[in-house]
């Protein structure tokens, strides 16, 4: 019986060890924390976003970060199936809006109780606050962990899904990066991403709490359009979050910032066309009412307020009174409102991890390392990522899935 050693028992983790004991191995799970999913747990705010019930194609869509590594993956453990497994483990799913399954009972902790329930079953060594310090080799080939107590534990293969370095209150504390580059494993630096943007314009941080829906937020690199979505975004005290900022930020991680723009359509359902024509028709209709009035029509309060003072409009004189020149400008600003970005929020605060284990040295039908035979990798280690709504999650058990059945039965 070969003898298989998971290290981090976070979503990649649970799911490799558990497909590695289905596959007959003697699998050994080590987490360093004092309680495994502890990521799981805060994902999709406490509901735990599963996967996303789309199709393959669409899936790779929301892949930012190598979508083709994923084909066997994917393949091999599709959202259906994933959702099968959890309701025979006794987690029930509902999907809802987008696609996006979520445990029945709203409650992350239920995902991991059934991985829990299943790992127990089927008789693998959990052990908690066990923390590796290095995955040993012999000949180009692994033979076993030594962890940080001195423990040295003998294995055949070791999957090593040690998570990025994204909250790391939850375990994701890099240490896998050390480890593969102690073999001289090849590692994409680590980056951000689903994280806020910082911006130091005062107007954007005197917007903090006012939320938009409904506007279409652009990310431009020169002439190119690297992102742009319809969706809600929130402006904060440091920048700004929600959901269209921190995909924009995946996008944007690693890129020089002074050759990039973030773009916002405050009204992506006119074209400046139509949206000049509205402007005349409610000038019309104001007749001596001030250009306030008509701003505010157009936008939020505050909002409106700091669209005046961008366009240098005195609010305060009579509506008839709009120049032809500031309303040019004003239909320029709402279809193309540039955010001044200054960076991120700081990495430890990012959703997910984009960089990590270099997948051109990873093979994307076993998961197993084309440079150290018999060491695995899966889920956030990898240098795989996607936007938000289940992708992520959904990688993990995946590439954990593939991990362990390849672990646990290579193909020599």
């Amino acid at each position: 019986m070969r003898a298989v050693a998971v290290i981090g028992g976070g979503a990649a983790g649970l799911m490799a060890a558990v497909t590695a004991a289905e596959g007959g191995a003697n699998v050994t799970l080590l987490e360093q924390g004092e309680k495994l999913g502890k990521k799981i747990y805060i994902t999709g705010k406490g509901r735990c976003n599963v996967t996303n019930l789309c199709t393959p194609e669409e899936f790779r869509k929301n892949v930012v970060r190598n979508p083709r590594f994923l084909y066997s993956a994917l393949d091999r453990l599709p959202p259906e199936a994933l959702l099968e497994k959890l309701h025979v483990w006794g987690c029930p799913t509902v999907v809802e809006r987008g696609n996006r399954a979520f445990p029945e009972s709203q409650k992350a902790s239920d995902v991991t109780r059934a991985f829990e329930r299943r790992l127990r079953a089927l008789g693998v060594t959990v052990r908690l606050n066990a923390r590796v310090r290095s995955i040993d080799t012999r000949d180009g080939r692994v033979c076993g962990v030594t962890l940080h107590s001195g423990e040295v534990l003998a294995a055949d293969a070791v999957i090593l899904c040690t998570g990025g370095v994204s909250y790391p209150a939850t375990g994701s504390t890099g240490d896998g990066y050390a480890m593969l580059a102690a073999l001289g494993h090849s590692v994409v630096q680590p980056k951000a991403a689903l994280i806020p943007l910082v911006s130091d314009a005062a107007w954007v941080r005197g917007l903090m709490g006012l939320t938009l829906k409904n506007v279409t937020l652009s990310l431009v690199r020169g002439k190119k359009v690297l992102y742009s979505e319809l969706g809600e975004m929130l402006f904060t005290h440091f920048g700004i979050s929600g959901p269209l900022a921190l995909s924009a930020s995946s996008y944007l991680a690693g890129l020089p910032l002074a050759e990039c723009r973030v773009l916002l359509d405050l009204k992506p359902g006119l074209s400046a066309e139509q949206l000049t024509v509205r402007i005349l028709r409610d000038v019309a209709a104001a007749g001596k009412k001030r250009v306030q009035s008509i701003l505010r029509g157009l936008y939020p309060e505050r909002l409106a307020d700091v669209m005046a003072e961008l366009c240098g409009i005195d609010q305060s004189k009579e509506a008839n009174a709009l120049t032809r020149e500031e309303r040019e400008r004003l239909v320029a600003q709402t279809k193309a409102l540039v955010v001044p970005v200054s960076g991120t929020e700081r990495i430890a605060a990012a959703v997910v991890t984009a960089g990590g284990a270099d997948v051109r040295a990873v093979s994307p039908a076993s998961m197993e390392s084309k440079q150290v035979r018999g060491l695995y990798m899966a889920g956030e280690v990898l240098d795989v990522d996607a936007l938000t709504g289940g992708f992520n999650l959904h990688i993990a058990f995946a590439t954990g899935y593939c991990a362990g059945q390849s672990a646990a039965n290579p193909a020599e």
